[in-house]
């Protein structure tokens, strides 16, 4: 069915409400395209979109035949332990609870046990909380940090992992075999009942070993002073309870501790960017706090911004901040004498090479993956059946980190401990963050990173990005104002070559992802969304010291763009 028949059919069917129709009818062209020319998709990071009526949007359709089409794998996948159940999970997003209470009941209708927290939960929890009941999977119902217009459906496996591909492929499969949104009919396997409400000891057991990873428990906080803020969303009540039981004192953004669908006290919920520290900032200003900590609206990313030597606030991104925390797990696990042997790290492909630097320089191994924590937390379970190396850390450059594998994915709660003492420990050292900073750049080499971002619409803006990639991959060794490429990296076609005539395997599943490393160390990967019309560039440099290095980043991105005639 093209966009047109889409719409046609929404606007006959009779369980779609006259308020939607009335509301389909208000769209222009363009929005017919966008919000009807193909079913909403799984991505990276399972089901995600804007709310609203339509094939490509999220609504009580599509999250019902998201549902249904887990069930069926679920059944196939694990015929004899139905009952060991599926916990279900939500955040603070409009419609966020109605989803979750809708797909407990598809979840229950189809033989399959439904647990249910008593309230909406950090994402984390959710993944401890699978592991913990020893539950055939797990579904989140979030957008994550995206505007308050969107939600999602996320989807894990029974070590609390999200589905990787070879596991999703069986999910999307089953997804397309089935009749499309508005046809779906749930058959009714079992008594309705009603789901089991999860315990607060989940909770307990989770803050405890969240406890359990402290370095330095010792460290003197009476004078140490944080600002804390969870943009509305789920860490609202445990992130203050965490730091509290810990001696820590921690001043909360009043207005962003709310649970608020509308995020109304903050101008993004988003920690990768900058107006989301603006109130935090000001809250930190009053106090002279050492560290504002933001977490985004489902607790698995973070945001900081410390206060450097000259009493500046300063954001970090999630390269520095997760190389920052790598130098500090690194050097305290050697001095009191708690490293593992085969220690191992895992980061993406778009991540700076800095903290691979500081991992090397440690004796710790580094494996690299796709964008996706799905991955990390894959091969955390692939090396502990395997008796392989040792997981110590692992983190994206989109904010995300994990220190204690006791969760599958990014944790907020996990990274915010670990980030406050680590400012703690180089404070009472006679350092600021900044000046931490310098000593790992006069080691390591002077490092910068920018993203940029590429949003388009509907069917057209897909056709475009189809062409974009092909004209890369025509030209794999076109140089950038001086900068020769060394490495092209595909990772569709999965293969490496360099300037020395020399092709290599990757071994990764097919991604559309495009890297070129630069003679001079420097990177531009680009990364088209794999469900909606958008394009990521991800700007990577390595210079000598340099009053301003993100200029230098910027001049890398002119100078891409212009060769390529973006």
């Amino acid at each position: 069915m093209n966009a047109a028949e889409r719409k046609t059919q929404w606007l006959t069917s009779p369980l779609v409400s006259e308020e939607d129709k009335t509301l389909i009818r208000s769209y222009s062209e363009q929005e017919i395209d966008d919000v009807f020319f193909k079913d909403i998709e799984f991505g990276t990071a399972g089901m995600r979109g804007i709310m609203g009526p339509g094939s490509n949007r999220i609504n009580t359709f599509t999250i019902q035949k998201a549902a249904y089409a887990f069930a069926l794998y679920l059944i196939d996948t694990f015929p004899n332990r139905l009952q060991d159940g599926v916990v279900i999970g939500h955040d603070n997003r409009l419609n966020a609870q109605a989803y979750a209470q809708l797909t407990a009941s598809i979840m229950m209708k189809c033989g399959i046990k439904a647990y249910v927290f008593p309230e909406l939960v950090p994402t984390p929890l959710l993944s401890y909380a699978v592991r913990s009941l020893h539950a055939i999977g797990g579904i989140m119902l979030t957008a994550s940090h995206n505007p308050k217009e969107h939600n999602g459906f996320k989807i894990y496996d029974p070590f609390g992992c999200q589905l990787v591909p070879h596991k999703i492929e069986k999910v999307i499969t089953i997804l397309q075999g089935l009749p499309n949104e508005l046809e779906i009919t749930v058959p009714n396997h079992q008594p309705t009942g009603q789901p089991t409400t999860i315990s607060s000891d989940i909770e307990d057991a989770y803050l405890d070993a969240i406890r359990s990873l402290s370095l330095h428990p010792e460290l003197d906080k009476s004078t140490f002073k944080l600002v804390f803020s969870p943009q509305h969303g789920t860490s609202y009540r445990l992130v203050p309870e965490l730091f509290q039981s810990l001696g820590y004192t921690v001043t909360p953004v009043k207005e962003q501790m709310t649970v608020d669908p509308f995020f109304s006290h903050t101008r993004s919920p988003n920690p990768e960017d900058e107006r989301a520290y603006e109130k935090a900032i000001e809250v930190a200003q009053s106090i002279a706090a050492d560290l504002i900590m933001v977490a985004d609206p489902d607790a698995d990313r973070v945001g900081l911004a410390y206060r450097d030597s000259k009493g500046h606030y300063q954001l970090l991104n999630g390269n520095l901040s997760g190389a920052l925390l790598a130098n500090y797990l690194f050097s305290q696990r050697i001095a009191l004498r708690q490293m593992p042997m085969n220690p191992v790290m895992y980061d993406t492909i778009v991540c700076s090479p800095l903290a691979k630097k500081i991992a090397g320089h440690y004796d710790v191994r580094v494996e690299s993956f796709l964008t996706g924590f799905k991955f990390i937390g894959d091969r955390i379970q692939f090396y502990e059946e395997q008796a392989g190396p040792t997981f110590v850390f692992g983190y994206e450059e989109s904010y995300g980190c994990l220190v204690g594998p006791f969760v599958r994915d990014k944790d907020a709660l996990q990274a915010l401990l670990l980030y406050a003492e680590m400012t703690l420990f180089y404070l009472q050292q006679g350092k600021r963050l900044d000046e931490v900073i310098h000593d790992l750049f006069e080691t390591y080499g002077y490092h910068a990173d920018q993203q940029y971002s590429l949003a388009l619409k509907g069917e057209e803006g897909q056709q475009f990005l189809t062409r974009l990639m092909a004209q890369f991959r025509q030209y794999p060794f076109k140089g950038v104002d001086g900068r020769n490429v060394v490495r092209f990296e595909d990772y569709y076609e999965q293969i490496i070559k360099t300037d020395r005539q020399e092709t290599f395997t990757i071994n990764l599943p097919k991604a559309n992802v495009i890297k070129f490393v630069y003679d001079d160390g420097s990177s531009v990967v680009i990364r088209p969304s794999g469900t909606e019309p958008k394009c990521k560039f991800y700007i990577s440099i390595v210079t000598e010291k340099t009053s301003d290095l993100h200029a230098k980043v910027d001049d890398l991105k002119r100078d891409f763009f212009q060769t390529f005639n973006l």
